[in-house]
């Protein structure tokens, strides 16, 4: 069943990466999320290809006492002109009364402006793994970006 959704999942991106635009080198920023988890994360995000990436998040709460590290493989789509939408998953470790491992998944539009500047907002759900992590857990959150 694993192999079955997995070749799906690959036939799914290579038929939609046809209409996909190339995504910016690296993008560094900030995202800003409710009141679920951290709150606001510091963003990176790596061009892997021509419409893939890696995004990497860290968060900091509690005068740095505890943290959230987020690793995601994105999938990214034209839709029109300069907005875009994208897909990922992977995971990450977070720090708050003790240390826990998580899986996560995100998807997201994204405005990416004439200027260096790339607006987005996305929904990520994330499911404690291990280290007393326990349920779903998801938030909303809205980014900016300096593209380069």
């Amino acid at each position: 069943m694993k192999k079955v959704i997995l070749v799906f999942s690959l036939v799914f991106a290579a038929v939609l990466s046809s209409n996909a635009q190339d995504v910016s080198d690296n993008a560094i920023g900030i995202r800003f999320g409710g009141g679920n988890g951290i709150g606001g994360e510091i963003s990176y995000q790596k061009a892997l290809g021509s419409n893939n990436r890696l995004e990497i998040d860290l968060g900091l709460a509690n005068e740095f006492n505890d943290f959230k590290a987020t690793a995601l493989y994105q999938w990214v789509w034209n839709l029109e002109n300069q907005f875009n939408w994208y897909a990922g998953f992977g995971g990450g470790i977070v720090s708050n009364d003790g240390t826990g491992i998580y899986g996560a998944g995100v998807i997201g539009i994204e405005y990416n402006f004439s200027a260096p500047i790339l607006l987005s907002i996305d929904y990520r759900p994330e499911i404690g793994i291990a280290g007393g992590l326990d349920g779903l857990n998801s938030d909303v959150f809205l980014s900016v970006r300096y593209q380069f």
